[in-house]
């Protein structure tokens, strides 16, 4: 297992060649409610250049891309745009952050991870990230404004297909996974929807009785 602190290979030694050649891994892009955005595979090595390659792909202009990236090795991305320049575009409309589950995994002593990465900072300083509210003592708790780990779960979830998904040719992998994060993600709006809708009926039945 690749340490998140530590750099992916874009080459690895075969061991042999009595099996075809496969992909590293499939990436994939979330909204925080889960609904899948867009999916790629990456050939060798899910490197930070190849994340940003992507990601620049998938958001072509500043309007498009969303105010925070949540990415398990945000730090290493963050320090490879910065390194090779494409941070003067990123940072007009975006921030890396690093998602809950796996920031207590990097490095106390990275200062980049810790200042520029927090999922959740606790000093005030991202208030998109970290909201307060009131319990009925009076007293304030801070809580997440939205979900970072929407890709582990869906990761989480497509796992129960890859004893499936390794034994299919490349192009009914593509057609089988797509039209499956394609469900999904209806589902997910689906439930959405029941949600709102049971929301605007309390609200109605609320005013009714006013």
């Amino acid at each position: 297992m690749q340490p998140h602190d530590e750099d992916h290979p874009e080459s690895q030694q075969r061991k042999h060649y009595f099996s075809p050649n496969r992909f590293y891994c499939v990436e994939t892009i979330c909204a925080p409610c889960g609904v899948v955005i867009a999916w790629t595979k990456f050939a060798k090595a899910e490197s930070p250049t190849n994340i940003l390659n992507w990601l620049a792909s998938v958001y072509p202009n500043i309007e498009s891309r969303p105010d925070y990236i949540c990415i398990d090795k945000a730090c290493q991305v963050l320090h490879t745009a910065v390194t090779n320049g494409s941070w003067n575009q990123w940072k007009l409309s975006s921030r890396f952050i690093v998602d809950s589950y796996h920031y207590i995994n990097h490095k106390a002593t990275d200062d980049l991870c810790r200042l520029y990465c927090n999922p959740s900072p606790q000093d005030g300083s991202a208030p998109n990230l970290v909201g307060q509210k009131i319990d009925q003592y009076g007293t304030i708790h801070q809580f997440r404004e939205f979900n970072t780990e929407a890709c582990e779960q869906l990761n989480a979830w497509l796992g129960g297909f890859e004893s499936i998904l390794k034994r299919m040719t490349q192009r009914n992998f593509n057609w089988f996974l797509h039209t499956m994060l394609f469900y999904h993600s209806k589902y997910v709006l689906t439930k959405i929807n029941k949600k709102q809708s049971a929301t605007h009926s309390d609200d109605s039945e609320d005013d009714t009785e006013l």
